[in-house]
């Protein structure tokens, strides 16, 4: 593949501002950056000015499900559709990476067809993100997402399901450590599976070299989650009988940062109500916890839970700003939730996140200052996933 060269850059890496001020990239990976005069010295293939523009790592949502239109407002059924909901799955991949989404985490689906999106973009046949899957997740008996049919009495049942994920070829096991919104009958508060089975899924699917994300809303389920060792604890919503925050307890907290476990808040564009003046009670809660579990040093991950009512699959750029405030970031950190940081949590940190030399050529160029004003990320002005061209700057 023929070498590109980037040049009057402004770059962030995914950590800090970096010196250089071009990058080339070839086969799909980032070969050198430095000063664009020596670089186009000692280079051949097509080189752009980019007019000043800044280069940040592409982004990843930690939290996705290509599965679920955004438009319908009930769980799905058991009923699967063939090629029209495949083809409608590969729409959305596309309009993630053309967003600058260039990674995102699958967190559940029913037939697998996810993974049929991930191993065709791997081929070049698709134009979508780098995707990790976990399949079915493991639920208990018509618990949380039970119509995708990961279904589990026991720890044996459990592992009868994971298994079965296993013999699709999943990425990681995701697992329903509490009830849900979506489902009825089931209850966000109340944990699924005991201490001792949860546990079990952790070890089996570590035996097997995969992390384990947890669905967890109500308290005790996310403390359980944190004591099994699961890699990343999705939502984390510390949800009470008042509602969101309001049974947060600090001590789980501590947990979860001695356990090493990251947190994927699956904060979405439509969590502005939050900063409304109607819901300044429940604000309050939120960024209390946010606030307590950055002071102990909690580790954030940008995700949305895109493909639930109302949240769309492009729309982690501007759900990045609504997470900065609400979770008490600055520009700077939040950036890092959904790059370099991210990619750590996600087992990709030698693969994409960072913009530097060997690490895949996942990256974005947007006008202005992303590190004053996230805004900037709303309207990419070039992408470019694995190297391939998504979206060339004007």
């Amino acid at each position: 593949m023929t070498a590109t060269l980037l040049t009057n850059l402004r770059i962030w890496d995914g950590e800090d501002l970096s010196p250089a001020d071009a990058l080339c990239f070839r086969d799909g990976r980032i070969r050198a950056m430095g000063d664009g005069a020596e670089l186009d010295a000692h280079g051949q293939g097509r080189r752009m000015d980019c007019g000043g523009l800044t280069a940040i790592p592409g982004l990843i949502d930690a939290h996705v499900h290509l599965e679920l239109n955004p438009d319908n407002r009930k769980a799905p059924e058991r009923k699967w559709v063939g090629k029209e909901r495949l083809a409608r799955m590969a729409e959305r991949a596309e309009a993630m990476v053309r967003a600058g989404i260039t990674t995102g985490r699958d967190l559940g689906g029913g037939a697998w067809r996810e993974l049929k999106i991930r191993d065709r973009v791997n081929a070049g046949e698709l134009l979508g993100p780098r995707l990790l899957c976990a399949g079915q997740p493991i639920t208990s008996v018509g618990g949380h997402c039970h119509f995708w049919g990961g279904e589990a009495a026991d720890a044996r049942q459990a592992e009868a399901v994971l298994r079965r994920q296993l013999a699709h070829k999943v990425d990681l096991i995701k697992v329903m450590a509490t009830g849900g919104v979506m489902t009825p009958g089931s209850s966000p508060l109340q944990p699924q599976f005991d201490l001792p089975t949860l546990a079990a899924i952790v070890e089996l699917a570590d035996e097997q070299g995969l992390s384990v994300a947890a669905h967890c809303h109500g308290t005790e389920g996310i403390r359980i989650a944190a004591e099994a060792g699961v890699r990343t604890i999705e939502h984390c919503s510390w949800v009470g009988r008042e509602g969101w925050a309001s049974d947060y307890r600090p001590e789980v907290a501590a947990a979860i940062a001695e356990k090493g476990a990251w947190v994927s808040p699956t904060i979405s564009r439509g969590w502005r109500r939050f900063l409304d003046k109607r819901n300044a009670e429940t604000l309050g809660r939120l960024q209390g916890a946010f606030g307590d579990m950055l002071a102990r040093k909690v580790p954030l991950i940008a995700s949305t839970d895109a493909g639930i009512p109302g949240v769309y699959h492009h729309q982690l750029p501007v759900a990045l700003p609504v997470f900065a405030q609400i979770a008490g970031l600055t520009p700077a950190q939040a950036l890092r939730s959904a790059t370099s940081n991210a990619a750590d949590a996600l087992g990709l940190g030698k693969v994409t996140g960072r913009l530097q030399p060997g690490l895949a050529a996942d990256l974005i160029l947007v006008q202005g200052d992303p590190l004053t004003d996230l805004a900037a990320l709303a309207q990419p002005a070039a992408v470019w996933a694995r190297g391939r061209d998504v979206q060339l700057p004007a």
